[in-house]
């Protein structure tokens, strides 16, 4: 299965694991619970996967490379404990705890969540001393004496031998106490992921022109070669830093990611290409309406150039789209803390001046107290974070303007305050239709510029894969998307009925 899927496995094992019956006991005993067992190739994303999980779920995680444990480190240090059987004292040998169990227990306790995920990679490379060991936990889930506390899900990940020397095949034995899942790349799912993080333009439109590249692994006698899912996600960090920075991306930089020297070289040569059509078509100027010369002559470019040009477009209106989901977000919490805000406010007696600022404060550090306690525990992903650090930004902003304007009567603190709101509020209509405009000129360029061909339907099938994309459309509307995606639907069905009459007929 895809990585996709995987995800959907794994959360579907958390709700069947953590499932209570009446009495308050696990449906399936938690000695049944058979631990999960990823099989795939490196980079595609198995350990990305258990952080989204994670958060997804509201539960805990505690990941480790188990390559980097000794036999001490997993089990625990042997210590000598007095014991009493049968009227006599013996000399026992005992274990610490371990350190992989301590960490589950100090999860639990930093989060006050008792559900949780630990999650073992590098499970099939462990050395021979520590081996039985894992068995044993794999078994038993316990390391020496100690066992995972119940409510934690055990994960486990592992490569393939091809992809990894080190790797030591699992026996029947083991194999019958797991749920074994076998992963293989899938880049229409990886785009998916991918427009979601906001991957570079440039990667995205490369891999629409040679998606064979997406994931590769080839041997010579000397050396391997490689790119991965996770090389190009971390390239295209990279790049955008670089390009913020205005420091040049050279071949070098990419092949520290695209450990692959032809490809690498081809990607370097198609960055360059690509910058060199953004400032041929001047992408701001067709979202704005305005189309760079003869669309004749843009119709009949070659077809990984209209891709380039499609990507462009793509990735300009990505952003604005990822804008309008983090502002909606924080406009939301915002909202909430007002709505606090207002509430004290009322409670202050008739009469009475009120110190709104300092209302403000405590709830602004409340919510930055919030942040940064859920990011301490890995309870929290970057987005969410990100949300809760501009809402406390926007509310200091209003704390220094209620220290200057404040009146101290509760009324007109809150009349300010929700004109502050509001006029936030307008600023975030005006950009909406900015993009719904930016949106609805891009589908006039393209249709006049390739019709409603091939070109049409990889831009809109883009658009309705990628989430953000998705969710402006779906909350904001947008006629141009309507009408190209009804005639393509309908382009679609009347292929398929063609189809199906030429069958009839060669019958």
């Amino acid at each position: 299965m895809n990585i996709k899927e995987a995800k959907q496995e794994i959360i579907n094992t958390i709700r069947a694991y953590t499932l209570k019956d009446e009495a308050g006991r696990p449906v399936i005993p938690y000695e049944k619970q058979r631990p999960l067992l990823l099989m795939g190739p490196p980079g595609i994303g198995k350990t990305a996967i258990m952080q989204q999980v994670a958060l997804e779920c509201g539960i805990g995680l505690t990941s480790y490379t188990i390559t980097h444990h000794t036999r001490q480190s997993a089990v625990g240090l042997p210590f000598i404990a007095k014991r009493i059987y049968d009227g006599n004292e013996y000399h026992v040998t005992e274990y610490t705890m371990s350190e992989i169990i301590a960490s589950v227990y100090e999860q639990i306790e930093r989060t006050g969540v008792r559900e949780g995920i630990l999650f073992l990679d590098e499970i099939n490379c462990v050395s021979e001393t520590l081996s039985p060991t894992m068995l044993q936990f794999l078994q038993y889930k316990t390391f020496g004496t100690h066992r995972v506390p119940e409510g934690y899900i055990i994960v486990t990940a592992g490569n393939p031998p091809q992809y990894n020397r080190s790797v030591r095949d699992f026996d029947i034995v083991t194999l019958d106490r797991v749920r074994k899942i076998d992963i293989t790349e899938d880049l229409a799912v990886w785009k998916e992921y991918a427009g979601r993080e906001g991957v570079h333009g440039a990667v995205m439109a490369y891999l629409e022109i040679h998606p064979d590249h997406f994931y590769s692994v080839r041997a010579d006698i000397e050396e391997q070669y490689f790119v991965t899912a996770r090389g190009w996600e971390d390239l295209s960090r990279v790049i955008r830093t670089y390009e913020e920075l205005m420091i040049p991306v050279t071949e070098a930089l990419v092949t520290e990611y695209l450990q692959d020297p032809q490809i690498a070289s081809s990607f370097a040569a198609y960055y360059e290409l690509y910058n060199k059509y953004k400032d041929v078509y001047r992408i701001p100027e067709i979202l704005e309406g305005s189309w760079p010369g003869d669309l004749q002559a843009i119709g009949s470019v070659p077809f990984d150039e209209k891709l380039s040009l499609i990507g462009l477009l793509t990735d300009s209106l990505g952003q604005e789209f990822r804008e309008y989901a983090a502002r909606l977000a924080v406009q939301e919490r915002l909202q909430k803390l007002l709505g606090e805000t207002r509430g004290q406010l009322k409670a202050v007696p008739e009469g009475k001046k009120a110190d709104t600022a300092q209302i403000l404060q405590k709830l602004r550090t409340q919510t930055d107290e919030e942040r940064k306690k859920r990011s301490a525990a890995g309870m929290i992903g970057r987005e969410e974070e990100e949300i809760l650090y501009r809402a406390a930004k926007a509310m200091k902003e209003l704390e220094e303007k209620l220290l200057q304007e404040s009146s101290g009567l509760p009324a007109e603190d809150f009349s300010l305050i929700r004109n502050w709101f509001e006029n936030r509020e307008e600023e975030r209509l005006s950009a909406i239709s900015r993009t719904s405009e930016h949106l609805t000129n891009s589908f006039a360029f393209l249709s006049e510029a390739f019709g409603e061909g091939q070109e049409m339907v990889i831009f809109l099938t883009d658009l309705s894969a990628g989430y953000y994309s998705l969710k402006f459309v779906s909350d904001c509307g947008n006629e141009a998307y309507y009408k190209y995606n009804r005639l393509l639907l309908l382009d679609d069905r009347r292929s398929r009925m063609r189809e199906e009459i030429r069958k009839l007929i060669v019958f």
